[in-house]
């Protein structure tokens, strides 16, 4: 029997990328020797990407689908297909063709060199504006400096994984979850595939600037305690400088010298008072995401499924 491939598709308000899509995953497993199905994650949309599905799943058995409560997240509905999923091997995509169907194939042919994970890096091209190319940029470089592991600029949620590799992967209990550092941080013998992304269909893109200064923290909060290091070095550099001040108090003292320069002393609490503030609120992002593990809420919901 040949391997069963399952690409699992999280979508959120893409209705007329789903058919799209379909033809292009058949058209590329075509040439292949795997049997394969596609499950669609409906992460509440509020247009008709559930009612596409529907047609879609009607027309081919190989389609199922999986519709969540309401708008979880990306990286939450892809784990609703990942739990899901129970081929031999999984390749998580998304919905809007940026990721390119005509690249199975070779995200196959390395998994047949050996390899248990394949994923993708995506190359710079016209279709990336400027400034999430540099943002993008800017990100990968912060996170790679302060994490312990390094995370490739331009990785991207589009990958295979063996079974071996996914149920590791499946295993880590993160309520905040960040797969592109996850996916790195099991190990397993890994490969990447580089690939221009496509324009988008149709649509637009889901990621706002607020959702992905989100996501960047998250990623950093998750798999680095550097900024915990960072706040307390600056806390303790700041603490020694202000030894400074001692001689000059008591030269002001003895000399009779009248202190002057209000505006400085304001000032220079203002500097400390920020300081301490963005302290405080390193500190508030890991004890939210404590706070948030310790709760233990299921990250997604399901209203209806077809698998």
């Amino acid at each position: 029997m040949n391997k069963l491939v399952e690409i699992v598709i999280p979508a959120h308000n893409e209705e007329h990328n789903i058919p799209v899509i379909y033809s292009a995953i058949h058209n590329a497993i075509a040439e292949t020797n795997y049997d394969f199905k596609v499950l669609f994650v409906d992460d509440g949309s509020t247009d008709g990407t559930l009612e596409a599905i529907h047609v879609l799943s009607a027309h081919h058995d190989n389609v199922f689908y999986i519709s969540l409560s309401r708008n979880f997240g990306h990286q939450n509905a892809l784990k609703a297909g990942l739990d899901a999923s129970s081929a031999d091997l999984v390749i998580m995509m998304d919905a809007d063709m940026q990721h390119p169907p005509a690249l199975i194939p070779s995200l196959l042919r390395a998994h047949e060199e050996g390899y248990d994970v394949v994923y993708t890096v995506r190359k710079d091209n016209e279709h990336i504006s400027f400034a999430k190319k540099h943002t993008a940029n800017l990100f990968y470089k912060l996170m790679n400096y302060l994490s312990e592991m390094e995370i490739e600029p331009g990785s991207a949620d589009f990958r295979l994984m063996n079974r071996k590799t996914l149920d590791a992967l499946l295993s880590m209990p993160d309520q905040e979850i960040f797969y592109r550092g996850l996916v790195k941080w099991i190990g397993f013998k890994q490969t990447k595939i580089e690939y221009e992304p496509q324009a988008r269909h149709t649509g637009v893109t889901k990621y706002s600037t607020k959702k992905m200064l989100k996501f960047a923290i998250t990623g950093i909060a998750t798999f680095s305690n550097k900024p915990l290091y960072f706040a307390a070095y600056m806390g303790f550099t700041f603490a020694i400088l202000s030894v400074l001040y001692i001689p000059y108090i008591i030269y002001a003292f003895y000399s009779g010298t009248e202190v002057h320069g209000w505006a400085s002393i304001v000032a220079t609490l203002a500097f400390f008072g920020g300081i301490i503030l963005m302290m405080l609120g390193i500190v508030g992002i890991y004890l939210g995401k404590l706070f948030e593990q310790s709760k233990n809420r299921p990250q997604y919901l399901v209203k209806a499924a077809k698998l």
